[in-house]
């Protein structure tokens, strides 16, 4: 196994255990954790710092997991869903940002928001198959709901912490940003 593979895969194992543990911070009330959106964050970072691949993998098994460990979210719907929404996140903003013609700031931004998009996409569409099966209807005012007007916080959290934590990587050399047009490896 190369260095990288076994970096990525331990600095994955971490941005899960992040995502497993930060939602205690939110004091296990769920209308809190449904604002501040704290899984979603190491979702996030895994996937721009390890690349879409991990961020993906990380965010589709963390919701199941600790449905499995903690109870919370329930498997059913909610976890699920939140797989395929962490999973879309993770694998968006990786992708996106690794093949960005320049890694900068506003390139950075520019891939959070369409990976935030896509990651609510999915999951409007996974409740509804979900919802669906058992006969429940997913409707356009829940979406907006739960994936807009209650995430503000969380939104505004993932837009100011995450490009700040890779401004700082950036700035350490732990996780530069790439300058040149993008070359494909």
């Amino acid at each position: 196994m190369k260095s990288k593979e076994i970096k990525n895969i331990t600095l994955s194992a971490m941005f899960l255990g992040l995502a497993l543990v930060l939602p205690f911070l939110t004091g296990q009330i769920q209308v809190i954790g449904k604002m501040l959106l704290p899984m979603h964050l190491p979702v996030l970072l895994c996937g721009l710092i390890c690349g879409w691949q991990y961020g993906a993998v990380i965010g589709f098994i963390t919701p199941i997991i600790r449905s499995l460990i903690f109870g919370m979210p329930p498997l059913y719907p909610t976890a699920l869903a939140m797989a395929f929404e962490l999973a879309a996140y993770g694998f968006f903003v990786g992708f996106l940002f690794s093949h960005a013609k320049w890694q900068c700031i506003k390139s950075l931004y520019r891939c959070l928001l369409i990976a935030m998009v896509a990651g609510r996409a999915v999951s409007g569409l996974a409740n509804i198959i979900l919802l669906g099966i058992k006969g429940n209807s997913y409707t356009l005012s829940a979406f907006i709901a739960a994936h807009f007007t209650s995430a503000i916080p969380g939104i505004i959290l993932q837009l100011t912490l995450i490009p700040a934590v890779m401004l700082l990587l950036n700035r350490t050399h732990l996780v530069p940003f790439r300058k040149k047009e993008y070359e494909k490896v």
